[in-house]
């Protein structure tokens, strides 16, 4: 075979990953407003912030991964959704599990609102629309006050006293997971903004600091576990992870970024991968009885997407298709021993 589908062989891939279970699983769920959970950057339900089930964003970009047809109407509603999140649209209802914030902590609104575009410019760029002048005008404002923080002295110390307590200096404009993934899928951007992107993976490389610390949304202190301070990923000196899909998703955004070079824990991560593979690439670890786990929710949306997990061989699917897909990105040969 040439490796490569005809138009009817790739119509039928896409017949079957429409009725793919773990796609119906999502697409049930959804509301005819687009939205998925009455929220959306929840993940796991907490009853104090009202969130009940997996949100908005994640929940889209999990049928983008799934390979969702783009003309199919759960992404066609979500997409008129994520496009009025990125405009100026005040409608308090926009604010949706943030809305307490929004009328009754003063101050807070905005920020609320620029973390949201963030996630929804992310999620649209993730679906391939990056093109879109929407998309590109709020990756652009982005990568400006990027920019700006990592140029300042709040890069090295990003924070402040409030009483006894440290919180986020209110000038400070840190990467988020959201910001990352936003540049990680705009390769214009990322050639427009070459000097941006490598400050960015120097700043990725170092160690975040220990201190705890909150935002600071009006009267509120928020703990906001998006905020990037250095590098996320937690390898010990083997190679082992606590959170491997967390650690494959990260792989995978500096890859596309082009930065992975940056990482000091990457290459002992990817070393351990490689040792637990056989010689065609194929992952499997020994004792390996069940799905690795996510600690970090910012990965529900890629793993797993084999949802069998009582066969031997498909807990190693998940993992062993992310090692592929890094190694490509990246050009790195798979399989060579």
């Amino acid at each position: 075979m040439s490796g490569v589908l005809d138009v009817a062989q790739l119509e039928a891939l896409r017949a079957e990953l429409d009725g793919y279970p773990g796609a119906r699983q999502v697409v049930r769920k959804q509301k005819d407003d687009g939205a998925w959970g009455g929220n959306l950057l929840g993940i796991a339900p907490n009853k104090a912030a009202g969130i009940k089930d997996v949100g908005t964003i994640h929940q889209y970009r999990r049928l983008i991964e799934l390979g969702l047809n783009h003309e199919s109407r759960p992404l066609k509603l979500a997409n008129r959704l994520l496009f009025r999140l990125l405009s100026r649209d005040d409608d308090p209802k926009l604010l949706f599990e943030y809305q307490k914030y929004g009328a009754a902590e003063p101050g807070a609104e905005p920020w609320i609102r620029g973390v949201v575009r963030e996630a929804a410019a992310a999620a649209l760029a993730h679906a391939g629309l990056g093109e879109d002048p929407r998309v590109r005008g709020a990756a652009h404002r982005v990568a400006n006050e990027l920019s700006q923080f990592l140029r300042s002295e709040l890069a090295t110390d990003p924070f402040a006293r409030s009483g006894r307590s440290w919180i986020l200096h209110p000038r400070a404009y840190p990467p988020t997971v959201f910001s990352v993934t936003l540049m990680a899928y705009l390769p214009a951007v990322q050639r427009e903004r070459a000097g941006l992107v490598e400050r960015l993976g120097t700043y990725l490389e170092n160690a975040p600091p220990k201190k705890l610390f909150t935002v600071v949304c009006g009267k509120r202190a928020l703990k906001p576990n998006f905020l990037l301070l250095g590098d996320p990923l937690h390898v010990n000196a083997s190679g082992h992870t606590d959170d491997l899909p967390f650690a494959l998703h990260w792989l995978e955004l500096l890859a596309r970024l082009g930065v992975l070079h940056h990482s000091s824990s990457a290459p002992k991560l990817w070393s351990r991968l490689r040792k637990d593979s056989d010689s065609d690439g194929v992952w499997h670890p020994k004792n390996l009885r069940a799905m690795p786990k996510r600690v970090a929710p910012w990965a529900y949306h890629a793993f797993p997407l084999e949802i069998d997990s009582k066969r031997a061989e498909a807990r190693s699917v998940d993992v062993t298709f992310r090692m592929a897909l890094v190694a490509r990105i990246a050009g790195w040969e798979l399989t060579a021993m």
